[in-house]
């Protein structure tokens, strides 16, 4: 069964709130090259977890206000979009959900500047928030404006950065993925009117689980194929991005060397064979791990919200994670 369809959410609704927020722009035509752009990548798929998360946390609420949670939670993935085409350009991927990446298409100029008319326009979708003081729309403009960029230029900055430390790794993670997921769960909450203390603890879950959903997609690199990734194997340590498994694979005193000669020139044969060496140096196996181990913090976090129905909600999130991580 689909996440959605565990959680009881209709997918399509939700596409169409977020084709929605393009089509009734009224500075952009909707045969531009920006329409066509974002529509294209909003109907080439996804698991839509963020915005799922913005209804989850909803539901944790007395007052849902079901079309204000349904614009937030089309802003949530808005958000997500955008950082996807950025993010297919510093890796200069060329697909994206196995189709032609945003930039491929419309030139790597027009790329930069839809991805930040995506964010810009999220900024204005959520100002009625604004005005009336609501502090989860500060909070979702904040992930849209700084955290993502942020985590984008911390990529940048530690590219082929061998020193990179756990903390480092962890707050970049957190700035690229979790924060959102968590901000998700949070504004969802909030705008349906939850306690804060809730809305706190549903915040400390999606961190969690945020983190743990980027460990295992820094795994896949190393035993996905190129028809789940959409690029080559390996992508991910040829251009330079120091991931847990990549971490835990720099204490071995034999390994670290080969690792640390990887960079942007190195031949793909080069590669491959240190990759198998990462594999075969139980380095995945303890990313694993980490990962897992945040899951049950998250799942302690869940219990405690034993009187919300809700809670079977998060039940759901954490078995959909969990079997990512088998």
């Amino acid at each position: 069964m689909k996440l959605n369809e565990a959680l009881q959410i209709h997918l399509p609704s939700v596409d169409r709130e977020i084709v929605n927020i393009v089509k009734h722009d009224p500075d952009v035509s909707r045969s531009s090259v920006v329409a066509e752009a974002i529509t294209s990548l909003i109907v080439s798929g996804g698991k839509r977890l963020r915005p799922l998360m913005v209804i989850v946390g909803s539901r944790f609420g007395p007052s849902p206000d079901k079309k204000k949670i349904w614009r937030l939670a089309a802003a949530a993935e808005f958000i997500h979009a955008a950082s996807l085409i950025h993010d297919d350009m510093l890796d200069d991927s060329p697909l994206r959900r196995g189709r032609p990446a945003t930039h491929t298409q419309t030139g790597i100029y027009p790329a930069v500047h839809i991805g930040s008319y995506m964010s810009a326009r999220v900024v204005e979708l959520i100002a009625e928030y604004s005005a009336d003081r609501k502090r989860y729309a500060f909070d979702l403009s904040s992930v849209a404006t700084s955290k993502l960029c942020l985590g984008e230029y911390q990529q940048l900055k530690h590219a082929y950065d061998y020193d990179l430390t756990l903390e480092q790794y962890l707050e970049k993670s957190r700035n690229k993925t979790s924060l959102l997921m968590a901000a998700c769960l949070r504004i969802g909450a909030q705008a349906a009117g939850a306690d804060e203390a809730v809305a706190g603890k549903l915040y400390e879950f999606g961190d969690k689980l945020g983190l743990s959903f980027q460990i295992r997609d820094d795994l896949l690199d190393f035993t996905g194929t190129k028809e789940q990734l959409g690029k080559p194997a390996g992508s991910d340590l040829h251009s330079g991005q120091v991931t847990l498994p990549v971490l835990f694979a720099l204490e071995d005193a034999e390994l670290a060397p080969r690792i640390r000669r990887i960079g942007p020139s190195t031949p793909q044969s080069e590669v491959e064979g240190v990759i198998a060496a990462i594999k075969s140096s139980g380095s995945l196996e303890r990313a694993e791990a980490y990962s897992v181990r945040l899951l049950e913090e998250a799942r302690q976090i869940a219990a405690g919200l034993e009187s919300f129905e809700a809670q079977r909600d998060l039940f759901t999130l954490l078995d959909y994670f969990g079997c990512r991580s088998r």
